[in-house]
């Protein structure tokens, strides 16, 4: 199994959009240690915007408060344009409040790098983007990755998208979709053995991921079905609640497609 992309750090062209020169000039010059040059800067979300319009980067960075709106409300207007729509996005920010980060998690970013930061912590963060710009399909012992069946529950369509094409960028194409835990039940209730995995966020109305776990190993008497959770939760209370429903893995948000393959990795070929 190959985890290692031909995409070479040095080659990302970035938009960095930090309303501070001192600090516009401490991350450019960690990126230029990596021998990235082709770096263009934006003040404001507003900026950032207009200069899309005009130059697509590999990836855009970005601090979590901006002039003239959060980065969350600049990822979503990223994330619905379409010509936009594929551009990874990593945050840096010393905010560590879950309230305050949860939101932009769930967006869909690639990466988010703590402030201050490390020379590791920043390489990781770039390597991880690369996974996006530059995939590699995973390799299965014991499957076929085109043939691999998922069924993705999650109640935001962001995450879903974001989760679908991660997966898409492993080789896994046969996806299907549900907006809640209680239609995820209903989904795999009617039919079982069209699913080889299931991946599930964990706070959602109606049914949240544990629930929709215990359901499925307690009241379906399904114990062998793959589980992968994807969650920003941090409380341990909650998260060892989830590991005794019977889940198979836990992944964070946002998560890295390297982690997310060894985990698949684990949970398939070895099930």
């Amino acid at each position: 199994m190959s985890f290692n992309s031909q995409f070479d750090i040095s080659e990302l062209s970035i938009l960095l959009v930090e309303p501070s020169s001192m600090q516009l000039k401490v991350i450019a010059n960690h990126l230029a240690a990596e021998g990235i040059l082709n770096i263009e800067s934006a003040g404001s979300g507003a900026e950032a915007i207009e200069t899309l319009k005009q130059y697509q980067p590999d990836l855009v960075i970005s601090s979590l408060y901006l002039p003239d709106m959060m980065a969350t409300e600049l990822v979503m207007q990223i994330k619905t344009t379409d010509n936009l729509k594929d551009i990874p996005f990593m945050l840096i920010s010393s905010e560590t409040r879950f309230t305050a980060l949860d939101p932009i998690r769930q967006a869909g970013v690639v990466a988010i790098l703590p402030k201050p930061f490390t020379h590791e912590d920043l390489k990781r963060a770039l390597r991880t983007s690369i996974d996006f710009i530059d995939p590699e399909e995973i390799e299965l012992d014991h499957y076929e990755i085109e043939s691999v069946r998922v069924l993705v529950v999650d109640d935001s369509p962001m995450a879903r998208k974001h989760i679908v094409k991660v997966l898409n960028n492993m080789g896994i194409s046969k996806i299907t979709q549900a907006n809640d835990g209680r239609q995820g039940v209903e989904v795999f209730s009617q039919s079982e053995d069209a699913f080889d995995l299931i991946v599930t966020d964990y706070n959602m109305p109606e049914m949240d991921g544990r629930e929709l776990i215990q359901y499925i190993r307690t009241e379906m008497n399904n114990s062998f079905i793959p589980i992968l959770m994807v969650t920003s939760e941090e409380n341990e209370v909650r998260l060892n609640n989830i590991q005794q429903a019977g889940v198979s893995g836990i992944c964070d948000k946002p998560f890295e497609p390297q982690t997310v393959k060894e985990m698949l990795f684990r949970v398939l070929d070895d099930a």
